[in-house]
């Protein structure tokens, strides 16, 4: 009966996609199209995710266990919450299992985030703010982090150098990020387009990570310029006077 509840309920959104397909522009019906035959899209309804990323940190997870039970974790750009939704389940943050340490998730975007048991956010927030950065030192346990991550983007352009750069640049705040919350030995996995920059972010992640890893999950589209970097072994610098 739950099974046959989830077709239905696949097959209405797929219905409801259609219908809608008719009233847009080309460029609006290709995407459409696209979700439609999405397999990683119609998995997320299946299994309730808020979208098809969650699929990304899952994979990425599976294969380098970062989140484990009873980690603190900074999820950035966080809406809709697909990925504090796999991290509230890997870190147990919700006290779903009482036999496992129980985790923190926080996550953090300008745009509102919908609650979610076992995560607090905060929305309509700036990452890069100094007002953020302390409420994340009040929120999380013993004000450090033991994984920061980022599936932000900046809104897009059109104009995709300029688009990498600006993602680029969000990214490198979070260098800045980590030296205020990231325990050492911690971890930061961040998405970047791929492009001329891509190298500056390596070359800052190295001299403050023991491990820097590029990464293209098989839920990143073959035709995408998405790429993430997992940094693990954070070497936490002492602040010169």
């Amino acid at each position: 009966m739950w099974c046959f509840s989830l077709q239905r309920r696949s097959l209405h959104s797929s219905l409801c996609l259609m219908k809608k397909t008719k009233s847009k522009t080309p460029a609006e019906q290709r995407w459409m199209q696209r979700q439609l035959k999405d397999p990683y899209v119609k998995a997320s309804h299946q299994q309730h995710f808020r979208c098809r990323s969650a699929f990304k940190l899952l994979e990425i997870d599976d294969k380098f266990r970062i989140l484990k039970p009873g980690c603190s974790v900074v999820d950035c750009g966080a809406a809709p919450g697909a990925w504090s939704q796999v991290a509230v389940q890997r870190v147990n943050s919700a006290g779903t299992d009482p036999d496992l340490p129980r985790g923190a998730v926080i996550g953090i975007d300008l745009l509102n985030i919908p609650s979610l048991d076992g995560a607090h956010f905060l929305s309509s927030h700036d990452v890069t703010d100094p007002a953020t950065h302390a409420k994340l030192l009040e929120l999380l346990p013993r004000s450090q982090a033991h994984v920061i991550l980022s599936d932000m983007a900046p809104n897009a352009s059109g104009f995709r150098d300029m688009d990498h750069e600006k993602l680029i640049l969000m990214c490198l705040s979070l260098i800045d990020l980590a030296g205020k919350i990231l325990q050492p030995g911690g971890s930061l996995l961040c998405k970047y387009w791929d492009g001329i920059l891509a190298h500056e972010l390596q070359d800052k992640l190295s001299a403050v990570f023991g491990s820097v890893r590029t990464l293209k999950p098989n839920a990143s589209r073959k035709d995408s310029a998405e790429r993430y970097f997992l940094a693990g072994m954070y070497r936490k610098q002492e602040k010169r006077l």
